[in-house]
């Protein structure tokens, strides 16, 4: 029987690709490659196939014992047809993945949104098992969320449920990349973060991060180093994100009142005090009745949760 398929998990500044055992959830081979500097349909497709095909040059398993390939996109998802409607952090719009990779590689391919495919992992191998009522907020380059309903994901009437990322926070604020102002994603994304540092730094203001970085990438690796040293400027817009993210998680706290919120992405995981002063903040801001009973857990599978869930996809 076969028990393997393969994930993909495809963000704004990395794809991760790897055979996983969809029985005990365990990562046989993997393969990351930088996406930073690709952008736009071609590109974002080929740097798709090209890390597959490393995959398979890599990995000991028979293609015969594999079920399918499933991908977790950034952005707005047509599932039937496998096609990227809207990835503002990738520069693509109407890209269809399912085609050209079943005909190259002669496998099922299954596709959905980045966070919720990490939800699926974290529910089925993480942090969600035995939940039925959670949602899951993944904070990198931008902010994702998902939502899982009686234990399986809601999609919404339009199969893009879960959109925290752009829920307004100030009416006339800062430009987002989907084309609105004042998102959520403007102001405590890891890219809100470091558009604010550099911008504080070309004005003047001193900061370490100037030594850690190379070509103003400022990293969840660097945040964190930059805190350690009480750096003044990283501190100042890292407390500035966790007032706005605390802020649309009571929201979601009080709108929807799940049982459980994972949270997960590259901050949470690298800057301990992001994530707590967040799950402090937002419990704060929250009614009384949700704080009392929402609970709060780091993604368990860490950057492996996108992998796994999509590897799941065919199972759904």
């Amino acid at each position: 029987m076969k028990k393997y398929s393969i994930g993909v998990d495809l963000g704004g500044t990395k794809i991760l690709a790897a055979i996983v055992n969809v029985e005990t959830g365990e990562v046989v081979d993997v393969v990351k490659n930088k996406t930073k500097k690709y952008r736009g349909n071609e590109d974002i497709l080929n740097i798709t196939l090209k890390t597959l095909k490393e995959l398979f040059l890599e990995t000991k398993i028979p293609k015969e014992e594999i079920l399918s390939i499933g991908l977790g996109l950034a952005g707005q998802i047509e599932r039937k047809n496998g096609i990227l409607l809207n990835g503002v952090n990738l520069e693509c719009k109407n890209l269809d993945f399912k085609t050209p990779i079943e005909n190259e590689f002669k496998l099922p391919v299954f596709v959905g949104n980045d966070v919720e495919v990490a939800a699926l992992g974290e529910l089925k191998f993480g942090a969600g098992i035995s939940y039925d009522d959670i949602v899951c907020i993944f904070v990198g380059t931008g902010i994702g969320s998902s939502i899982i309903k009686n234990g399986k994901i809601h999609l919404g009437a339009s199969g893009t449920a879960g959109e925290i990322g752009h829920i307004i926070v100030d009416l006339n604020g800062r430009a987002c990349l989907c084309g609105a102002n004042g998102c959520l994603e403007a102001y405590a994304s890891r890219s809100a973060i470091e558009s604010r540092i550099l911008g504080a730094v070309k004005k003047g203001r001193t900061s370490i991060i100037t030594d850690l970085v190379k070509h103003n990438s400022i990293s969840s690796k660097h945040i964190k180093q930059a805190l350690s040293a009480n750096d003044e400027v990283v501190v100042q817009y890292v407390a500035e994100a966790v007032e706005y993210l605390s802020g649309g998680i009571a929201s979601v706290m009080n709108f929807y009142n799940p049982k459980l919120i994972i949270l997960g992405g590259g901050l949470i995981q690298s800057v301990d005090e992001f994530y707590l002063n967040t799950i402090k903040k937002a419990k704060m801001k929250a009614l009384p009745i949700p704080s009392k009973t929402t609970e709060f857990k780091k993604a368990l599978l860490g950057d492996y949760s996108g992998i796994v869930g999509a590897s799941c996809l065919c199972l759904n």
